[in-house]
């Protein structure tokens, strides 16, 4: 395999200066274009300009070329294998072009990755940039990219996992409901752009309707007894992280007996609830461009297959 080249375009019904002005946007908190939650935001180590770099995800380049409102080329750094830039080109006072060039030159074990894995998520992405552009510039997007099953796969095996962490200082409901826990765990996510700061909408991950005991500075509190076994559970959303915490203690015998079989598997299954929590929620919360204009702009479900 030699050199790739990937192109995709789409013309805007709006003028190139308010579409160009979009560019500048990118990698910025209000980034309204790259597509955040669903796949990682594109960050940099200072403002767009040349000389900056980062990337997203495991994908590494530095800003090469920059012209405002126009043009802005990033060069990959890791491999320095090639290049991908977006521009817009003027088509009238009320039309624009908008273009986005991916070249490389895949080698090793990237020949098989490219076709595989590398393509159908790189096309996913920039035809979601597009998608918000559009929104963003025309307040609508006409046909929007749909993802097919393999993305759908693709983008849940490269889900990030949970960090096991110390229990929060302040996850306080929890800290103050049992005397004594015998057993304590504590797993954290990173919070994304669009996902719901409430840690009520984060409760589902239980799968059950446990009681709430209390609820206070973003933290909640659920009852999750079972079996002479007393355990809270508590959900901690701060503006860093997503944490669900766990005390236990067995109280009789059968707690105990009960508890020696489940606490084999409650670190994994915890890990596995929250998660799925976390990208459930990443594919269902606002789009950038909806974010971005703080209105309601309509986009198909991520889980939808074209």
């Amino acid at each position: 395999m030699g050199v790739v080249r990937n192109e995709h375009e789409r013309v805007i019904k709006a003028p190139a200066a308010a579409v160009g002005a979009l560019f500048d946007r990118l990698s910025a908190a209000d980034d309204p274009i790259f597509p955040t939650p669903a796949w990682p935001a594109m960050t940099f180590d200072g403002p767009l300009a040349v000389g900056a770099t980062g990337g997203h995800g495991p994908v590494r380049y530095a800003v090469t070329e920059y012209e405002p409102g126009r043009r802005v080329r990033f060069d990959f750094t890791d491999p320095d294998t090639g290049f991908h830039e977006i521009s817009v080109e003027p088509l009238g006072e009320r039309r624009c072009r908008v273009r986005h060039v991916l070249e490389t030159e895949p080698k090793g074990l990237e020949r098989i990755l490219w076709p595989t894995v590398v393509r159908p998520v790189h096309e996913t992405m920039v035809e979601e940039v597009l998608d918000n552009v559009e929104r963003m510039a025309t307040g609508t997007c006409a046909r929007p990219v749909r993802w097919s099953r393999r993305v759908r796969l693709l983008n849940a095996l490269d889900w990030d996992r949970p960090e096991t962490v110390a229990v929060p200082e302040g996850a306080k409901l929890l800290r103050g409901a049992l005397d004594r826990p015998a057993y304590q765990d504590a797993y954290r996510m990173r919070m994304l752009p669009g996902l719901p700061r409430d840690p009520s909408a984060w409760s589902h991950m239980l799968r059950e309707d446990f009681p709430v005991l209390g609820r206070a500075d973003g933290e909640l509190l659920l009852q999750v007894d079972v079996a002479g076994l007393t355990a809270r559970a508590s959900i901690l959303v701060d503006d860093e992280h997503v944490t669900l915490s766990t005390y236990a203690r067995p109280d009789t015998r059968r707690g105990r007996l009960y508890w020696a079989v489940v606490r084999l598997a409650h670190p994994f299954m915890a890990r596995l609830m929250l998660r799925r929590t976390h990208r459930r929620l990443a594919l269902a919360a606002p789009n950038a461009a909806e974010r971005a204009a703080g209105r309601p702009v309509s986009a198909p479900s991520h889980f939808v297959s074209g």
